[in-house]
């Protein structure tokens, strides 16, 4: 799907957590319903078939209990997309990447081909459907979600360019599939933090670690081969390039792909680089914005917010914008965009105990206008608000209650932008001051079953807050939108 990612090392943090961080778009011309649930191994099949490619997959015995982001409706699969499981290990799958020609040359793609002309059905590879439920259950550390998924690319392909995180208290690791069949990863350096948006994003490469030492880089077993007999290393100095070597640098990623990098990096690094006018570092079109930066300061849960909802503020390309060329707005797509389906922040806390450390982060629809809220992750349910989305308009949940909110501050931003900043900035308050509360509890509870207990309290607890704040920032926005009506009268009968 179309997604922005950005990931955090330890050491840039305002409190030494990793985090991960992307936002699920939707396909022009539709919206995902989603939901936030608990997935036990009970219910994890022991043998997986794709419904978009038909593939049938057996799974290791004894998977681990996770956090999902799944559809709320049946029918294209399951798209579990982001979670944390038992051992604390957190993933989030799929940003949807490009390519080039020379590449899906040499290792196609590996489609879905039905049966028709007397010929055998053909299953697909995996995707963005299928992974998250092929690789969480079963890792036990960031490293491991690699070569899990490695393997699994290697073995059955895929049908799609992807781009995945993997994180645990230590690490995180970015892979990125390459054609059919191949992949390459790096480890995030614990000082920067990394921005991914919808295109094959890194820059650099060490071969020779990838496939020895494997300390900061790994790839497919074949990769030095497959460059070299494809002639896919295009450096003149024998430095490879992933980016130039597998991705793209189409007319199309200059206004869908590379601004948002721009913009996002343009935020949390405003001093480093000259990001604006004739003598820019970088501009929006820039093919060669980096992948990683360090930042100018300790990054926060709410930046990552910001960044994610980001649509141009301050720049000519704002569509809410009020000043300027007006032939400029809308010119690049933003990061906070109407398909936002959700954005969760998985959070991995050092200074906590294991089963406390995770927290999940989430947000429904469009993130220029939905509300951040904070949830202990290893748990055994999640609380209804968040969990019980269906294909059915309803106040009763957080997605459509945050749908409808987005579609009537949009239509009414000038006088609801502000009721939109203090609902944002009030909830993610109280649920920093909920998870304090519940830490020092959780801190001094020595029994893991009623830790276990207390993290599923303070979870019910944050939804019911969550709930209320909702309901009340809907009617504001209501009335706003309400106010502005086409058969609007000033004149009363009082």
């Amino acid at each position: 799907m179309a997604c922005t990612t950005i990931l955090v090392g330890k050491k840039a943090t305002y409190d030494g957590s990793t985090m991960i961080a992307r936002n699920d778009d939707s396909g022009a011309g539709h919206f995902t319903p989603k939901k936030f649930v608990v997935i036990h191994p009970q219910e994890q099949k022991k043998v997986y078939k794709t419904v978009l490619s038909h593939l049938e997959i057996t799974l290791p015995d004894e998977p681990m209990r996770y956090t999902a982001m799944p559809n709320a409706v049946e029918g294209k699969g399951i798209w579990a997309a982001s979670g944390v499981n038992e051992a604390q290990v957190a993933m989030t799958a799929t940003e949807t990447l490009t390519s080039n020609p020379r590449v899906l040359g040499a290792d196609p793609l590996v489609e879905y081909q039905p049966a028709e002309d007397g010929r055998e059905e053909i299953p697909g590879g995996i995707g963005e459907e299928d992974i998250v439920y092929l690789v969480l259950p079963y890792i036990h550390s960031a490293r491991e979600g690699v070569i899990r998924l490695g393997s699994l690319l290697e073995q059955y392909g895929t049908y799609e360019m992807n781009g995945i995180a993997f994180q645990d208290a230590d690490e995180i690791w970015w892979l990125e599939t390459i054609g059919g069949h191949h992949w390459i990863a790096r480890r995030v350096p614990d000082d920067v933090y990394v921005v991914m948006p919808n295109q094959l994003g890194l820059d650099r490469f060490d071969l020779e670690d990838a496939l020895h030492g494997q300390k900061e880089y790994m790839c497919s077993p074949d990769m030095r081969e497959f460059i070299e007999k494809n002639h896919l290393d295009l450096s003149m100095d024998g430095k490879l390039n992933p980016r130039d070597a597998f991705g793209s640098h189409d007319d199309a990623d200059h206004v869908y792909n590379t601004p948002r990098a721009w913009f996002i990096e343009r935020c949390l690094n405003p001093h480093t680089k000259v990001w604006d006018g004739p003598n820019a570092d970088y501009r929006p079109e820039s093919d060669d914005i980096p992948w990683c930066m360090v930042p100018e300061k300790k990054i926060t849960v709410e930046d990552v917010k910001y960044a994610l909802s980001t649509h141009y503020q301050g720049t000519p390309y704002d569509p809410y914008g009020s000043y300027g060329d007006n032939s400029l707005r809308g010119t690049y797509r933003p990061v906070g965009i109407n398909r936002n389906d959700f954005v969760a922040v998985i959070q991995m806390r050092p200074d906590k105990k294991t089963h406390n450390a995770p927290v999940e982060w989430i947000a429904y629809g469009s993130n220029v206008f939905n509300a951040l809220v904070p949830f202990y992750a290893d748990v055994e349910d999640t609380p209804e608000y968040l969990s019980n989305t269906t294909g059915e308009v309803s106040t009763d949940n957080f997605y459509w209650s945050s749908r409808l909110i987005a579609a009537m501050a949009d239509a009414s931003y000038r006088s609801s932008i502000f009721h939109i900043e203090r609902y944002q900035e009030h909830v993610m308050s109280k649920g920093h001051e909920l998870i304090a509360r519940y830490d020092e509890l959780l801190e001094k509870e020595p029994e893991e079953e009623k830790r276990m207990a207390l993290r599923m309290e303070a979870n019910r607890e944050i939804a019911k807050m969550l709930k209320k704040e909702t309901q009340a920032i809907l009617n504001l926005v209501l009335f706003e939108l309400s106010s502005r009506m086409k058969n609007a009268f000033a004149r009363s009968d009082a």
